[in-house]
């Protein structure tokens, strides 16, 4: 009674001690600790420097120069000759430059950098939304592993009572040897598939582990809020039209349409050149000391450039036209990612209703089937039939439960849900 009572308190404290986790804690742990969120966030910072460095342009250029020459040789008149003199020399340079006007060149790379600033904030939250969906499917694959875990169990018993009224069969002369062998074939391979469902909950674990950042064990208990998630979903067009206006993918890629929109006319404008107000102040300390002034407008206008802008131009114009394919091929292949998923769901939701009526039926043939074959009524071909037709029921509807989580978690990440 003492032992009894012992082992009940050790049970008591293990469940106690024993980690509970659930999928939001998992979730805020990811998003707080993996380095594709933080070189995402970076990201954000490296686009917006290059918004900074753009809008120099439409600042005062000042530039300071100094030069001195310890040994300087300079020609001076005489007696209708040239002398020469070596003596040391130095000036002072101080120009400002201000950019008038340059044909929306200078505006239009900088509102396309701002359109990078935006891809890299849309990047940052897909990134996000993809972590989300990965530990959700890790997180559920858990689940289903555990929930494997403790019908293997059930089988593996099942199929150790088996065996040992097959051995005492034998020996009543009820049953052949071969029939207890058989059994015990049964028991060695539940035995395995046991031992296999162990090892992928440890992997589930493990990559779990690997995205929070927290190591996670095999007595880790994790929680279930929903067994499956029961979610209306409307038609795949409709579906389509939802995703298409909130997929965080292509929303990046319709602002890299509109940055390749606005190089393209910045590098066009680059045709026209600039219009700049130029302001110059030097002292030179030679053989004379005196100072110069500037206050001026300079306009630049390129001639001739080898082709380089029109090579720009031709390539900007084509890089346009490649970022709107590109869109297209995207919605292409989310449209049919979409429709294939809505087919799956709707599947999956049949499946469930025959597994259930599966799972019914067969365990009440496996009852009849094993009290027939204890009164050897029946054969352990019989037996080992109606126990793998009752096992294949419940684990195809534990699958079945975890593929339609899944794909949910997939449409939640394509309509670009973080959370």
């Amino acid at each position: 009674m003492i032992k009894i009572l012992f082992v009940y308190f050790y049970i008591f404290v293990f469940v106690l001690s024993a980690k509970v986790v659930s999928v939001d804690e998992c979730i805020d742990k990811t998003l707080k600790n993996h380095p594709d969120v933080k070189k995402a966030a970076l990201g954000i910072f490296e686009k917006k420097s290059s918004v900074d460095i753009a809008k120099a342009d439409y600042l005062p250029q000042i530039n300071v120069s100094a030069q001195y020459n310890p040994i300087d040789t300079f020609a001076v008149p005489k007696d209708n000759q040239f002398e020469t003199i070596e003596d040391d020399s130095w000036r002072v340079d101080a120009v400002l430059n201000q950019k008038i006007y340059d044909f929306g060149k200078t505006t239009s790379t900088i509102k396309a950098y701002e359109k990078d600033e935006n891809i890299a904030n849309l990047s940052l939250n897909d990134a996000k939304a993809l972590l989300v969906y990965n530990v959700k499917n890790q997180y559920n694959l858990a689940l289903l592993k555990t929930k494997e875990i403790e019908v293997r169990k059930k089988d593996l018993k099942t199929k150790e009572e088996l065996y040992k009224q097959a051995k005492a069969l034998v020996l009543q002369g009820l049953k052949t040897e071969a029939d207890a062998t058989s059994i015990l074939s049964e028991l060695y391979i539940a035995q395995d598939n046991l031992a296999i469902a162990k090892a992928d909950l440890n992997k589930a674990l493990t990559t779990l582990s690997l995205y929070t950042g927290e190591r996670l064990d095999a007595d880790t208990q994790l929680k279930e809020s929903v067994e499956v998630k029961n979610q209306n979903i409307m038609s795949s067009d409709m579906l389509f039209k939802d995703i298409l206006s909130k997929n965080l993918l292509l929303k990046s890629s319709q602002e890299e349409i509109k940055k390749d929109a606005l190089i393209y006319k910045a590098t066009k404008a680059q045709n026209f050149g600039s219009i700049d107000a130029i302001a110059s102040y030097n002292y030179q300390n030679s053989l004379n000391e005196y100072d110069e002034s500037l206050v001026g407008v300079s306009i630049t206008v390129p001639i001739y450039n080898g082709g380089r802008i029109s090579a720009q131009t031709q390539q900007a114009r084509i890089a346009k036209e490649i970022a709107k394919e590109s869109y297209n091929s995207q919605k292409l292949l989310l449209q049919e990612e979409v429709e294939n998923l809505v087919i799956d769901l709707q599947r999956y939701r049949y499946t469930i209703k025959a597994k259930e009526a599966l799972i019914e039926s067969s365990n009440a043939t496996k009852e009849i089937v094993e009290a027939r074959y204890k009164e050897g009524l029946a054969t352990y071909i019989e037996v080992l039939d109606a126990s793998s037709t009752y096992l294949f029921a419940k684990l195809g509807l534990l699958e079945a439960k975890f593929s339609i989580n899944n794909i949910i978690n997939r449409l939640d990440y394509l309509q670009g849900q973080i959370q």
